[in-house]
């Protein structure tokens, strides 16, 4: 039994049919076992004994569309993987604060890996680096500003457009922890 998070791309609270509870019903639907959820901003926790990640990513979202008319895309990494990055501790000495935020770019399963990232392209964001056993982007972003997309988000969505999700550290570190308590 393998446990997962399914990162749902452009989930609001606000918006019809992103509840959590709307959310974990689809997963239970596909007979996911230990549905949870963690916030809810679309991160979705559950076991399976399936092992065909790009198959369980394209099962999870064709159900998002059909049931509930979400078309924003999913992301799976297991537990291992996300504890394995949390080891890894790529922030090391920094901190996520209101203004600065640690995040982490998830790209899907079979996504290829940068040949090249862009050195800091704003002002405004340090890229850390790639992470590929993780296959994710890592970045500090200067959020001092409200509502400003860096151009370092805006290269990432030219560049693999929906095949990408963004979660803060902060994020990672509580979807970690609802996977271990499964």
């Amino acid at each position: 039994m393998t446990r997962y998070v399914a990162l749902l791309r452009g989930i609001a609270p606000a918006l019809p049919h992103n509840s959590n509870a709307e959310l974990r019903a689809v997963h239970e639907g596909l007979g996911l076992r230990r549905v949870g959820s963690v916030l809810a901003s679309g991160n979705i926790v559950f076991e399976t004994d399936e092992t065909d990640v790009p198959q369980l990513e394209r099962r999870i979202q064709a159900a998002l569309v059909d049931q509930l008319g979400i078309g924003g895309g999913t992301i799976i990494r297991s537990l291992e993987e996300l504890r394995a990055l949390l080891e890894r501790d790529p922030f090391d000495g920094l901190t996520h604060g209101r203004g600065t935020y640690l995040v982490t770019t998830f790209l899907k399963d079979g996504e290829l890996a940068p040949t090249e990232i862009p050195d800091d392209p704003d002002p405004k964001v340090r890229v850390v680096g790639f992470d590929a056993p993780a296959r994710a982007f890592l970045a500090v972003i200067d959020n001092s500003v409200p509502g400003k997309t860096p151009d370092f988000m805006t290269w990432l969505d030219r560049t693999y457009g929906k095949s990408i999700t963004t979660r803060t550290w902060l994020t990672v570190q509580r979807i970690v922890r609802k996977l271990e308590s499964l």
